[in-house]
């Protein structure tokens, strides 16, 4: 029998997040038959270690944001010599890191926001609104402010800001927001998001009802096209494994076809029962029980 240790929880901003991710997945592998244990993480090593005692075949690492999904405990884990599921030390620690991921997908030929990294106090100089402020690491949409037009553009109070003295500043995209979920190299397909107010934020992702999903995303077929095709050169470009998700603005003010920008890519998308990658790979014909499984089984076969 496979035996898989669950890594949820952790202390990141997306902390409950995680802790329910990482149930729907112990579930859905308790159901099929894999010897399973959850570790809801704390910064003891000497805990990890214990919950990795005797150890397991496999890591399901349902963790999401610092310190779980930016390279630190996959580093843990290739000391230990445990395969884990989703991307390496060097994918994690890239993408998390969003000025370091812009320049790889810049070098790539991947169009991105415009952007420049600075000081907290100095975010309100960088560029003329609309724009966003962004923490240079974290996910999920933690932090995320738009400034528009007509806003107060004064210095953000550093007491309103636990995310770092450093900020990305980003030119505003106006349009769609689309998602593509790549699984082993292959595109899943596109969904569109469409927040029920504001943008697409952190409650709107995790709160039912305060968003709508359509797959497939009612969108030009070269945009679909293209889409896909980025996200699966941007999983290639960081050299990520396992599943991941790219999150696009797709611009339409200039007429039909329009633009896409990448925003980002996430190297561990949660896996909640609102969350886009199961969605979208049930709307591929893999279901949350197969999608955790092929997720355990090409950590094995990585290793």
């Amino acid at each position: 029998m496979t035996r898989v240790v669950v890594l949820m929880g952790g202390w990141s901003a997306e902390r409950e997040v995680s802790l329910v991710s990482g149930a729907a997945v112990a579930e859905a592998l308790g159901q099929l038959g894999y010897e399973v244990r959850t570790f809801d993480l704390t910064r003891s090593l000497s805990d990890l270690a214990k919950a990795l005692t005797p150890a397991p075949d496999v890591v399901f690492n349902a963790l999401h944001g610092r310190y779980g999904e930016d390279g630190c405990v996959q580093g843990a884990l290739e000391i230990l010599g445990i395969p884990y599921t989703h991307s390496g030390v060097r994918a994690s620690a890239i993408a998390m890191d969003k000025e370091m991921a812009k320049q790889v997908f810049a070098a790539h030929g991947i169009r991105c926001a415009p952007g420049t990294v600075t000081h907290i106090a100095r975010a309100h100089q960088v560029m003329e609104a609309p724009y966003v402020v962004k923490p240079v690491r974290e996910g999920s949409s933690v932090g995320v402010r738009i400034v528009g037009p007509g806003d107060n553009r004064g210095p953000i109070d550093a007491r309103e800001w636990p995310y770092g003295d450093e900020v990305l500043v980003e030119r505003y995209i106006p349009g769609r927001e689309l998602t593509v979920a790549v699984m082993d190299d292959r595109a899943l397909g596109v969904t569109e998001i469409r927040p029920r107010e504001g943008f697409y934020n952190y409650e709107s992702k995790y709160t039912e009802g305060r968003a709508d999903h359509i797959v497939p995303a009612d969108v030009p077929e070269s945009i679909r096209d293209e889409a896909m095709a980025i996200a699966v050169k941007a999983h290639r470009s960081l050299g990520c494994r396992g599943v991941t998700r790219c999150d696009f603005r797709y611009d339409e003010t200039e007429g039909s076809p329009g633009i896409l920008y990448l925003l980002e890519i996430n190297t561990q998308p949660g896996m909640t029962p609102l969350s886009l990658v199961p969605e979208q790979a049930a709307y591929a014909g893999i279901d949350f029980q197969a999608l955790c499984k092929w997720m355990v089984e090409e950590a094995r076969c990585d290793s």
